[in-house]
């Protein structure tokens, strides 16, 4: 989790001092009933613009609420390449926490040219 906070807040200083304003919030929540509540949260907060799940296994509940919550939601859903079936509903998969912080800021960042969506399908994971 720090690792990927690492990577999104140093990305989102290099934005902020063009003058945007990206702010990076971290939880650290512990155990799958508490995480699956902390995504459930998250349809009720609307400045969110990317999650980004970093651990060592999710799935069960956890996967049962992201899929609500892109049901119901345009919320970026970024992880971990992590065993479980998170990387399976997640929009991009990444494998080094540092670039998964900087990839979810530049998503969100109005001066950078990075959009998962521009990936084909079969190329959302690195």
């Amino acid at each position: 989790v720090s690792q990927v906070a690492l990577g999104a807040i140093t990305e989102a200083d290099r934005h902020n001092i063009r003058g945007e304003r990206i702010s990076v919030d971290t939880l650290p929540v512990v155990g799958e009933d508490a995480i699956a509540e902390a995504v459930n949260i998250l349809s009720r907060t609307p400045r969110v613009k990317v999650l980004v799940l970093a651990g060592s296994l999710m799935g069960g509940k956890i996967v049962e609420e992201i899929k609500k919550l892109k049901k119901f939601n345009d919320l970026i859903v970024f992880s971990l390449n992590m065993p479980g079936g998170v990387a399976e509903v997640s929009d991009l998969v990444v494998t080094d926490p540092i670039q998964a912080g900087v990839m979810a800021v530049m998503q969100v960042a109005d001066t950078a040219v990075f959009d998962y969506r521009k990936l084909p399908e079969n190329k959302r994971r690195f």
